[in-house]
């Protein structure tokens, strides 16, 4: 079986060290970046088949990161899933709305196993 490869673009420590062992646990080859910053370069370095992206990040936060993911050949089409406290107001809605986000999911209302069944259910749907 082949592992997945999932970027986790998130800078709360034990959120992010917590997703990573979730992802390992399932058999997921796991890539971290602690800001936007960082998450450009490992997506561009590692190609993940999925990303998991906060959006209130020191840097650059999770919006600019998707303008600028969204302009690269290949992460045009990579999906990513939105994971933060943010409520989506219209702002957040209207700024994200060019980058056709997978999902917008706040962390207070999901469980870690529930966000590693929504991860596969965007990957069974995006066949790499």
């Amino acid at each position: 079986m082949t592992k997945h490869t999932v970027l986790i673009v998130e800078d709360e420590g034990p959120l992010l060290q917590a997703l990573t062992t979730q992802f390992a646990g399932k058999e997921f080859d796991v890539f971290q970046a602690h800001n936007g910053s960082e998450g450009l370069e490992q997506a561009a370095k590692n190609k993940p088949e999925i990303i998991l992206l906060d959006l209130n990040m020191p840097k650059m936060d999770g919006a600019t990161f998707m303008e600028h993911l969204r302009q690269d050949e290949w992460g045009k089409d990579v999906p990513v899933i939105i994971l933060t406290n943010l409520q989506p107001d219209d702002t957040i809605i209207n700024s994200l709305a060019r980058t056709n986000p997978a999902y917008y999911l706040i962390k207070a209302e999901w469980d870690l196993a529930g966000i590693v069944d929504k991860v596969m259910e965007v990957l069974q749907s995006h066949p790499a």
